[in-house]
């Protein structure tokens, strides 16, 4: 079963570069009853594993923009750990609190929000058509290092890689191509991931016979979803994972709050 969970997380990375993080621990919570603190690495694993292969086939495309990439991961990174030991002090109940109401958040934000090409007149970090680099400024700096520190606190805190944040983030302070946006994504969710799993695993919280086939699953379908992704309109896309996104949460909150036991 594991596999097969692992398997809608790999598919939604590859066709959102975003996204498959915040639905892992979930899936993990309904599918294996496992608690928020148990699914949190597990989901890290996968979802960083997953990034990294897709983020390696971007590189080969060259449309990963390195530089940016890394310095939202290490950053991301940093702060990992931060969130990993405040997942280990708060209770289950009130962190799935906090999870229902992180995804709620998001199915609202990619149930309003315009579609990625849809771009600010003015950014801080803009790329110089010559070079094909982004010229960098402290502007576009602090932009890039404050989405790595709230990806890297939530990868801790909740399991999630950070996409639905990263992705938003390039788009408004970059002038990125779209793809080049969700390839530069995978690149950052795979760093953020390894402060993480680093963090967790060394305070043995991985569930690693959970773990393993659930990352198998999510690395063999973002492969396969790579396939399908340019045949999808990307509004439909972000539409249907609002819904989703929505529905998930609203189930978090009513076990979180004890409404339901499933």
């Amino acid at each position: 079963m594991g596999l097969g969970l692992g398997a809608v997380v790999g598919l939604i990375l590859a066709l959102a570069g975003a996204g498959g993080g915040i639905l892992a621990v979930p899936l993990l919570v309904f599918g294996l009853h496992l608690t928020i603190m148990q699914a949190a690495p597990v989901g890290l694993i996968a979802v960083g594993a997953a990034s990294g292969l897709g983020a390696a086939l971007g590189l080969r495309e060259g449309i990963v923009r390195y530089r940016a990439a890394a310095l939202i991961g290490i950053t991301g990174m940093l702060l990992a750990p931060v969130g990993v030991q405040l997942a280990r002090l708060i209770p289950n109940q009130p962190l799935m609190v906090a999870f229902s109401v992180v995804l709620g958040w998001v199915a609202w934000r990619n149930g309003t929000s315009a579609p990625l090409e849809a771009r600010e007149a003015k950014i801080p970090c803009v790329v110089n058509p010559s070079m094909g680099r982004i010229l960098w400024t402290a502007p576009c700096a602090w932009a890039l290092a404050g989405t790595g520190v709230v990806s890297g606190l939530l990868s801790g805190l909740l399991g999630v890689g950070g996409g639905f944040v990263i992705v938003p983030s390039l788009s408004r302070h970059t002038d990125l191509p779209v793809r080049s946006i969700f390839a530069t994504s995978l690149a950052v969710i795979a760093l953020v991931s390894i402060g993480g799993v680093a963090a967790a695993a060394w305070q043995g919280a991985i569930a690693w016979r959970i773990a393993l086939p659930f990352t198998f699953g999510a690395m063999a379908a973002l492969l396969a979803g790579r396939q399908l992704a340019s045949r999808l309109a990307g509004a439909r896309l972000q539409q249907g994972f609002a819904v989703t996104s929505g529905a998930v949460a609203m189930l978090l909150l009513a076990r979180g709050l004890g409404w339901i036991v499933i």
